[in-house]
């Protein structure tokens, strides 16, 4: 990133920045064991349908059919549901981080993440993320996937913000990499205090007379 260019806009991820990760590999595993599911048969169906389903291209309904309910179940589509909105918990630091940043600094906010649109209009509302989000470039709205440069490029299109003015925070390594050959800068987040201070020292302070 050219640093004579002040950083005007954020793209975060949600699951894994914002929130825990909505549906990942040890929901699913909660969610066999309290449901009594064959883990493996559910993970192989899983691989096999949840990118068209994280694209946008199946309902949760549609999901749950081929994943779960393929067979006939002891508890309802209705109740498994419930527990899987139930997995999303807020990183309550990272909120209040970014909340303060967009304040002081007038900062667009963007969301770049790969989610469910089920889940992620749950997340929204729950969390109330469209009081920092400024818009939410999610799969399943847009039908693109990180780690395709696309939807990155559309993420641009939609700030109206060059690369080096954008920071991008991400728990994956890969895709703040993909990001970078954009002109884009990333956090790779590993937790709330490593990125505060990356933050930090890249100007952007939510202590006010913090000097970086």
């Amino acid at each position: 990133m050219d640093n004579t260019q002040p950083v005007t806009t954020l793209f975060l991820d949600i699951g894994g920045v914002l929130l825990t990760n909505g549906w990942d590999r040890h929901a699913r595993q909660r969610a066999a064991e309290t449901f009594h599911i064959d883990y493996a048969e559910m993970d192989e169906r899983h691989h096999l349908t949840y990118d068209t389903y994280e694209v946008g291209k199946l309902s949760l309904h549609e999901y749950l059919q081929r994943v779960i309910f393929h067979q006939e179940r002891s508890f309802s589509e209705e109740e498994f549901r419930a527990f899987m909105f139930s997995r999303s918990q807020p990183y309550t630091e990272m909120l209040d981080l970014v909340r303060a940043l967009k304040a002081r600094y007038q900062l667009k906010v963007i969301a770049v993440s790969n989610e469910a649109r089920e889940l992620t209009r749950y997340r929204i509302q729950q969390f109330d993320l469209s009081e920092i989000i400024d818009a939410f470039i999610v799969s399943s709205f847009v039908h693109l996937r990180k780690p395709d440069p696309d939807i990155y490029h559309l993420a641009l299109d939609i700030s109206q913000s060059p690369p080096n003015q954008v920071l991008y925070i991400d728990d994956r390594l890969m895709f703040i990499q993909i990001a970078e050959l954009l002109g884009i800068q990333g956090i790779h987040h590993i937790g709330y205090q490593e990125t505060h201070e990356q933050l930090a020292g890249l100007g952007l302070s939510a202590l006010q007379g913090q000097t970086v």
